[in-house]
This record gives C-alpha cells, structure tokens and sequence, in this order.
C-alpha cells in the first residue's frame, strides 16, 4: 500500500491541551501537504482553522472529551456550535460509566440526538476500547450502528491504551453493514497503518505518520 493511499485515511491530530494556534496551523499546512482525510483539533480552533483552511481540508474536532460523562445537552451544544465554527466532522465521546451499567437506550439516545445535530456531516463515536469488556465492544457496535453514527472509533489516545489488531478484528466481525471504522492512539508507523487498514479501519486518527514523513523529507508530490 502507498504512502499516500494509508494518508488518504489519516486524520491528522493535535489535541494536547497546550495546543497554540501556531501549532494547529502547522498540522493544517502538513495535512494539506500530504493529503490526510481532515484535521483533527480542539473546538476552540474550528473555526480559525476553518478559515485558514477554506475549501482544502475538512475539519474535525471533539465532543464530550475525552471523558464522555458531559450531558447529551452539552454535547449537543458543543457539537451545534463547531459545525457553526466550520467542523465537517465530529468525533464524540460516549458516557462509557452508562455503557458499564448497560443502559444501552440512553447511550443509543445520546448518539442520535447529536447525530441529528450533525445532520449530513460525519459522526464518528469513541468508545475507549481500552475499559470495555469484548461484550461491551460488541454491544457498542449494534448501538452505534443503529443510531445511525458513520464510524464506531476505539480510542480518545487519553486513556490508558489505544488502538489494538484485536480490536479492529472485533469490530469487523460485528458491525452492521455501512458503520465504518476508526483506529485511534498509539499508531507509530507505516507498517501499523497498513494492517489497520487491511484488518477493517477506513480511518486512521495520528499525528506520527506525518512526523515519520517530515522526518525522513519525503516530499510526496500528490
């Protein structure tokens, strides 16, 4: 696989707390140079970012995270207010203390109130595969799909694992026909992309990636 293929799949992240505009306009201008599928970073950007990005790169940012215990209120707040900022894309935390005590319904009801928010723009649903249980992990890919998210997402990258094969595995064999899959945290190299990628994952959340190709300058011309 290609290296701009496996970029094509990337969403370029910064979202450490200590963040600076500087440094979001250095992963926009980088995303745009190696061609990743959107941006992904704080709300409090969007809609900066949005206008130094225009039309050449879909913004991405996070809502409820990266705990996920906010009110469905709030996060249909944050989630109306960065599609208002610019964000075409929307990467949500679950409550995962509600998944733990199995009430299933309020976290499929807080997964379609904020996709109705999203409307057409893309949902993706973190569901920090590091604290589940493999039947929490399946339940969860019924319950996003169902609701009608785009993708089921395993990590924010804050908690105590990232991304794993096993998990990709898992969801491939379990979600329902049309919810796609996003691997998040830890993926350090081009090898890792590739099998996430051929073990199911249509989206790929690092920042490593394009360090890697600064890195050794490889100037891709797409």
């Amino acid at each position: 696989m290609e290296i701009k293929e496996i970029m094509s799949h990337v969403d370029h992240t910064l979202l450490k707390q200590e963040a600076t505009w500087e440094d979001i306009k250095v992963i926009c201008d980088d995303a745009c140079r190696y061609g990743t599928a959107s941006v992904c970073i704080p709300a409090a950007f969007v809609k900066s970012a949005n206008e130094y990005l225009g039309e050449k790169m879909p913004v991405c940012t996070v809502i409820g995270f990266p705990n996920g215990y906010a009110t469905t209120a709030t996060k249909c707040f944050e989630t109306d207010d960065a599609l208002k900022n610019g964000a075409k894309e929307i990467d949500m935390v679950i409550h995962i203390g509600a998944l733990k005590e199995k009430r299933y319904n309020d976290i499929l009801s807080e997964i379609r109130s904020i996709k109705e928010v999203c409307g057409k723009n893309i949902l993706k649903v973190i569901i920090e595969t590091c604290l589940l249980t493999d039947e929490e992990k399946i339940a969860m890919c019924k319950i996003v799909g169902e609701a009608g998210a785009d993708y089921i997402k395993t990590s924010t990258g804050f908690s105590s694992g990232g991304a794993t094969f096993d998990d990709i595995r898992l969801f491939k064999k379990n979600v329902p026909e049309g919810l796609l899959i996003k691997a998040a945290g830890g993926i350090k190299t081009f090898d890792d992309a590739r099998e996430f990628i051929s073990l199911g994952a249509d989206r790929l959340g690092t920042s490593r990636l394009v360090s890697i190709l600064k890195q050794e300058k490889i100037m891709q011309k797409y």
